[in-house]
């Protein structure tokens, strides 16, 4: 199968003779060009690859045939440092007959003869499909990261949304409220209430929806929605559990979660509180100098079953000057030393018992402080925390 030669004389090497049949077989572009450059074979493939009849470019400069002007002076350049280096491997451009240019990846090795001369056999291969998936690679992360920074715009507005929601500390008649609240994520499924609903009484509640981030989030702010609504009907504390459950399953249903909380509603004077819990952990009273009284909730978790409150759900507590109320999720609660043992309710009793010796203003920041000294790693839960000093 010998190849067509122009009218400059062109010698072949034998090898070239003896391999032309083999080198035809190869699924990859194949050309051979001498020491000048000029092209003294290339085989079917390659003639396919580019639309160059091998009549039209054997005894041309190869630079010539295949490569753009402005890239003549790059192709030389690769050109001679396969000479001096024996190998090269690049990726790079071909021109096509019909004037594309086509993305391959070319593979050059240089073999000498006893007199002297050098040959380059360059093998071809046609990356036009893996550039064309580069692209729509390329594209789509453009795409996905243009998402992203609206995700984290709209996750950055619903975070200072909730984050307005969330309670501030107040002092109100004979009480004094420090409030607490951060989620594991930008946003997330606690909340807490900081809400008088007439000139007697103050409602407390936190609140813990299961799960983390976004449908956590709005479902809590669903759930805060309504039990406003509630609570400034002056709803009694058992119906109010009843509606939000009721209200949840007819709404909101999902086997997926539900949520936890404990309300509490005290009258001005700090007197008397009305507490109900639904599936949380227990609120805590505590004096100075004395061991925390634990108010279980009576009431199973919200959300999945329709009778979830129980029949006798509030629990009255008389209260007296220097008792200190504590509500919180299990944000706290649940976190692990390192060596992976939880706080748990009698961890955290034992932090209150010691942070009701400070000055109530300084009570918050001591607590949280020994919850983070217990703890080992990063946040694992939301938090909220509610504080309540009687005067």
């Amino acid at each position: 199968m010998s190849q067509a030669k122009s009218c400059v004389d062109i010698r072949r090497p034998e090898w070239l003779e003896q391999m032309e049949c083999v080198l035809e077989t190869l699924n990859e572009g194949v050309l051979i060009a001498d020491d000048s450059a000029r092209v003294l074979f290339i085989n079917g493939v390659f003639e396919e690859m580019t639309g160059f009849a091998r009549d039209e470019v054997v005894g041309k400069d190869m630079g010539q045939a295949y490569c753009c002007p402005e890239d003549f002076a790059a192709i030389e350049g690769l050109r001679q440092k396969a000479l001096r280096a024996g190998r090269i491997r690049h990726e790079l451009a071909l021109l096509t007959k019909n004037g594309q240019r086509l993305p391959v990846v070319v593979s050059a090795r240089t073999v000498g003869e006893g007199d002297g001369r050098q040959f380059a056999i360059v093998t071809v291969t046609d990356i036009s499909e893996q550039k064309r998936a580069q692209e729509d690679l390329w594209a789509a992360n453009v795409r996905l990261e243009t998402r992203q920074r609206e995700i984290e715009r709209d996750l950055d507005l619903a975070a200072r949304v909730q984050q307005s929601l969330a309670p501030q500390s107040l002092a109100w008649g004979g009480l004094r409220v420090e409030t607490f609240y951060r989620p594991v994520l930008a946003i997330g499924g606690d909340f807490g209430l900081v809400s008088p609903f007439d000139e007697r009484h103050l409602n407390l509640m936190v609140c813990d929806v299961s799960g983390h981030g976004v449908s956590s989030a709005l479902i809590a702010n669903r759930i805060y929605s309504e039990t406003i609504s509630q609570l400034h009907r002056a709803v009694p504390l058992d119906e109010v559990l009843r509606r939000l459950n009721r209200f949840v399953m007819q709404n909101l249903a999902s086997p997926v979660f539900l949520f936890t909380l404990a309300a509490a509603r005290i009258d001005r004077k700090g007197r008397h509180m009305v507490f109900a819990g639904a599936g949380h952990p227990p609120a805590m009273v505590v004096q100075p100098g004395e061991e925390p009284r634990l108010v279980d909730s009576r009431s199973m978790a919200l959300g999945a079953v329709s009778d979830a409150v129980d029949e006798e759900a509030t629990v009255e507590l008389d209260l007296q000057r220097g008792d200190r109320v504590v509500l919180y999720t299990d944000g706290i609660t649940d976190v692990p030393d390192s060596h992976g043992e939880r706080l748990g309710i009698d961890g955290l009793r034992e932090f209150v018992r010691q942070s009701a010796l400070v000055p109530f203003s300084e009570m918050q920041r001591h607590l949280l402080d020994r919850v983070a000294t217990w703890h080992a790693g990063p946040p694992i839960d939301d938090v909220s925390l509610v504080l309540v000093d009687v005067g």
